[in-house]
């Protein structure tokens, strides 16, 4: 089970470039989490050092607006969840509820932190990786963000255009 864990985390761009003795002790770090269907690995505004590799399963992306949470993107086995409380240390920025039942390997800060300890270069490709796909993130949402202010005249989506 180790092997199909580790070529799972192989085929992401995250672990993109490391190396396989690398994974190979950051799988024995982290044990597999199990999620039935409708319970959340985290909500919004939880404390977080964890991010989460999802290895089965379909994940809901949830936002809190207004006492309703509203679905803002669909995770699948491969996907990742969470790096951004793994980054920089604040509350997580959505929920992630489990859509069926998930397993997923959750990497600590702590885990990251023994990486770092057995070597620093591949600890700063990993980091460098994460922020690579959370810039590759916030540009996606500029661009959709963009979308929504051309075709629409809603003055709220204007007030964020002319800050």
């Amino acid at each position: 089970m180790h092997d199909a864990r580790i070529e799972l985390l192989q085929r992401m761009a995250i672990f993109g470039g490391v190396r396989l003795d690398i994974l190979q002790f950051l799988v024995a770090l982290c044990p597999v989490v199990a999620v039935s269907r409708n319970e959340y690995f985290f909500h919004e505004g939880d404390e977080g050092d964890t991010l989460f590799v999802l290895e089965s399963g379909e994940a809901a992306v949830l936002k809190s607006w207004r006492g309703q949470d509203h679905l803002i993107h669909t995770l699948s086995a491969g996907d990742c969840f969470g790096e951004m409380a793994v980054m920089d240390h604040c509350r997580r920025s959505a929920s992630i509820r489990a859509v069926d039942d998930c397993s997923a390997i959750p990497i600590s800060s702590g885990d990251l932190y023994r990486v770092y300890g057995q070597d620093l270069k591949q600890f700063t490709l990993i980091q460098m990786n994460m922020g690579r796909e959370v810039s590759r993130r916030l540009r996606a949402a500029n661009d959709q963000l963009f979308k929504v202010h051309v075709n629409s005249p809603d003055p709220i989506v204007e007030q964020l255009f002319s800050a």
